[in-house]
């Protein structure tokens, strides 16, 4: 996420969950600028407003009020200008159906919150790494 990525969208309701993901980011250096929504529908007005700069990632909670992770895979997954941007589903659900769910979606990839913050971190590692080489091979 280092390289020429700009934002990352962070949709996540929990605030402690969002500042645990904020503080991981800043442990591990990353510098990009974070950008929350509370829900998929806030999510989706905010990637929708016209000249908004596109994140070049999305870390996608499921569990949500209003409009939950899977329903905001439905909508952005299927909207031309929304569609390629990488998602990756970080969540306390561990239930296959959502799992299944996601990858039909088109999720780039599904990591279920660990509880521990050392752990947490290494998870977020795992896609800034992943991120990383992939814009690097580009």
């Amino acid at each position: 996420m280092k390289t020429t990525c700009k934002a990352i969208m962070l949709v996540e309701d929990d605030e402690v969950d969002a500042m645990t993901v904020r503080r991981a980011l800043k442990e591990l250096h990353v510098g990009n600028p974070m950008v929350q929504a509370e829900n998929g529908e806030e999510a989706l007005s905010y990637l929708r407003q016209p000249g908004q700069v596109m994140p070049c990632i999305i870390l996608l909670d499921l569990n949500m009020p209003v409009m939950g992770g899977i329903e905001f895979l439905q909508v952005a997954k299927h909207d031309a200008a929304l569609k390629r941007i990488p998602v990756v589903v970080l969540t306390t659900s561990d239930e296959q159906q959502d799992k299944v769910a996601s990858f039909d979606l088109g999720v780039a990839g599904y990591i279920r919150k660990p509880v521990d913050y050392k752990q947490f971190v290494e998870a977020v590692r795992a896609i800034d790494t992943y991120w990383t080489l992939s814009e690097l091979s580009q």
